[in-house]
């Protein structure tokens, strides 16, 4: 969407927004700009909204209450397409969720709630009537396919039967002698029959390249990028859709995928990394947004994208669902009962058993895990953004980067001096240490960050060290020397 246009959508939001809440005529500015009532509005909803809880948080609460009385408004308007209408108001409902919380606002809370749940009810109801209609429109190309390749033997038969008719009648001809090479009525009759042969070998030829390309491309990937370990507080892991595959193509059934659709929050910065690898392998990245009380969503999304693509597309045999999320069981065992074959894929650990012991294979990733000393210089300021509010490992980080920058020196840093960074790169620093167990002394907290590094803090307490600096009798002795 251009800048122009999305102006466009942003302006007609707030005059739609400034008629909600002086209790103007509303409906009349919907239906004079039914044009734009549509899933681009549902869209500039969200962003415009986020953007003014951010830069305007005085005025939250006042915007978040206009937007659910809009949200109700457009959610009973009879006018328009009623299932882009249900979409603005979910997506009304939900940024208000995001200043009306149950801690803060609890009746509130409930109500919007009680309008969304009723939202969702509705949109299930014309998804799930969608999927019918679906499948009977599969159902009917089946049959009609079916009929098709049903009739051809006999109508090669046929063809058969003229060719022989026509061969007899050439054979009469020839007895005759007839001159057949300028006879008219014998180069028609050999014409037939050619275009008879070519029509033969044409049937045969679709018969065949249907059934070589159903062979081929037989496989649907659906990853559930949530469910992996790829939290927050771990951004820079080793995940990969290469080593997956890889995995896959060890199992005799899964041959080319024809589908791949990755299920995740991509506006996050650390999927970033994800990206040149998603467009090498052609995988398709579904949007699913953080609504903060709506963690299922993307469960939901795979599920329904699943059981549609069994509907549309007979020829997909292999289902191949890469998570450990036990929800997932359900979803094996209603493609079994389709006649699919059904693997699962998931990192050690975060595998349910029930899950496991449906499919018909399972793949074990080894966990991922990531190393935080060996973290790049210019990716550690991004990996702090990304971490929860730890000042354990946020000060480690700053602590690793002064070691790289070679800042702590032989003679040491003096630990003054690293508590003035700190303060000024970390927020309220000193308030989070001293909240943690047997913190509130400086010293001692340099040495729980520090432990298990090459790093020390000195007998008095007033320096961080290198432990390669020490001199040589500060260094305890072996066991076997003496």
């Amino acid at each position: 969407m251009s800048s122009e246009v999305n102006k466009q959508y942003q302006n007609l939001l707030i005059e739609l927004l400034k008629a909600t809440h002086q209790k103007q005529s509303l409906y009349t500015l919907l239906s004079n700009n039914i044009n734009k009532i549509d899933e681009n509005l549902a869209l500039t909803l969200r962003k415009w909204a986020v953007e003014q809880f951010k830069h305007r948080p005085n005025t939250a609460m006042n915007i978040a209450k206009v937007i659910y009385e809009f949200s109700k408004a457009i959610h009973s308007w009879e006018l328009g397409n009623f299932t882009t209408n249900l979409e603005i108001a979910i997506a009304g409902y939900e940024t208000a969720l995001q200043v009306y919380t149950y801690e803060t606002f609890p009746q509130d809370w409930y109500q919007i709630q009680q309008s969304l749940l009723a939202a969702y009810q509705q949109r299930q109801n014309l998804l799930s009537i969608t999927i019918a209609e679906l499948k009977h429109q599969a159902h009917q190309s089946l049959n009609y396919f079916n009929n098709i390749f049903a009739k051809l033997p006999q109508e090669l038969k046929q063809a058969e039967q003229q060719i022989e008719s026509l061969k007899n009648e050439l054979i009469e001809l020839k007895q005759q002698q007839f001159n057949f090479v300028k006879t008219d009525a014998i180069q028609s009759l050999m014409i037939e029959v050619q275009k008879i042969n070519q029509t033969q070998s044409n049937i045969g030829n679709c018969q065949f390249a249907n059934l070589s390309k159903n062979s081929a491309f037989n496989t649907a990937i659906f990853y559930d990028i949530e469910n992996l370990n790829i939290s927050k507080a771990n951004s820079q892991t080793s995940f990969s859709f290469k080593n997956i595959q890889d995995n896959l193509k060890k199992i005799t059934s899964f041959k080319k995928p024809a589908i791949q659709c990755a299920y995740a929050d991509w506006s996050e910065s650390r999927l970033k990394l994800l990206k040149d690898e998603i467009q090498e392998l052609g995988v398709a990245a579904i949007q699913i947004f953080d609504f903060g009380h709506n963690k299922n969503a993307a469960d939901i999304q795979l599920s329904i994208d699943v059981m549609e693509l069994v509907a549309l597309r007979p020829h997909i045999q292999v289902f191949v669902i890469v998570s450990g999320d036990g929800g997932f069981a359900s979803l094996a065992k209603k493609l079994h009962e389709y006649g699919k074959t059904v693997i699962g894929c998931g990192y050690e650990g975060k595998i349910n058993r029930f899950f496991q012991s449906i499919c018909d294979y399972f793949i074990i990733l080894p966990s991922l895990q990531t190393k935080t000393d060996e973290l790049p210089i210019s990716s550690a300021n991004e990996f702090v953004k990304n971490t929860s509010d730890d000042i354990f490992l946020e000060t480690k980080l700053i602590i690793q980067r002064l070691k790289k920058e070679n800042k702590i020196e032989k003679d040491g840093i003096p630990i003054a001096q690293v508590h003035t960074l700190l303060k000024a790169e970390i927020p309220n620093f000193d308030e989070k240490r001293k909240k943690e167990e047997n913190c509130k002394k400086l010293s001692t907290f340099f040495k729980k960050v520090v432990e298990g590094t090459d790093i020390c803090v000195s007998d008095n307490n007033n320096k961080l060290s290198l432990k390669t600096h020490l001199s040589a009798n500060t260094v305890a002795p072996s066991k076997n020397s003496k």
